[in-house]
């Protein structure tokens, strides 16, 4: 059974340190630092040529850290007591430019001119998964969302459960939370929409 004593918190300069201790835990969440989505581009083989694991780690932790500190990366945290446990990154369409150049999602030709949130990525601790931790955590970015003058959120979750539905939640995650499925997103993915 789902506990219910855990509780969320933003991300902000505050919180920072505990994203930072988060994504720490766990060597694979620590080369990314949820920058993906917040490029508008990858970056180039020949920008990375020669970098250490730990050299771009360090590069994408830092970039994080500075969206932060703009005001420019919007999560959630979840917590245990004063550990944190999960996350959730969302944010408006600007924000997380990535999804627009992907041609799956070109091929779709949403846009209609609303305002777009996006959600892409949900990490849960190994040991607190499948506790209901992901679930706290989308419904707290959608409360966020919801606060901050709502719109249309999209999220981009795999539709079986694998290795890909840690980072991504799965699309009965979604439609459990009034999402909607819009279309494909290559092989494994749907994009999903719901109104707030």
């Amino acid at each position: 059974m789902p506990r219910t004593d855990f509780s969320t918190r933003e991300l902000s300069k505050e919180t920072w340190p505990d994203f930072q201790r988060l994504f720490g835990k766990h060597g694979e969440w620590g080369v990314c630092w949820c920058g993906y989505y917040q490029r508008a581009k990858p970056r180039l083989p020949k920008e990375d040529e020669g970098w250490s694991l730990e050299r771009k780690a360090q590069r994408n932790r830092d970039e994080k850290k500075s969206l932060v500190e703009q005001g420019r990366a919007h999560g959630i945290l979840v917590y245990d007591g004063a550990e944190p446990i999960g996350w959730c990154q969302y944010g408006p369409r600007e924000e997380l430019p990535r999804i627009d150049a992907a041609r799956n999602y070109k091929a779709l030709r949403l846009d209609g001119g609303e305002k777009i949130w996006r959600v892409t990525c949900l990490s849960v601790d190994r040991a607190y998964r499948r506790r209901g931790v992901a679930k706290l955590a989308l419904a707290a970015a959608l409360d966020s969302i919801r606060a901050r003058g709502g719109g249309t959120v999209e999220a981009y979750p795999v539709t079986h459960k694998g290795a890909l539905a840690v980072w991504f939640g799965t699309q009965s995650m979604f439609e459990r939370e009034g999402f909607e499925v819009v279309g494909p997103y290559g092989k494994s993915s749907v994009v999903m929409r719901k109104a707030l």
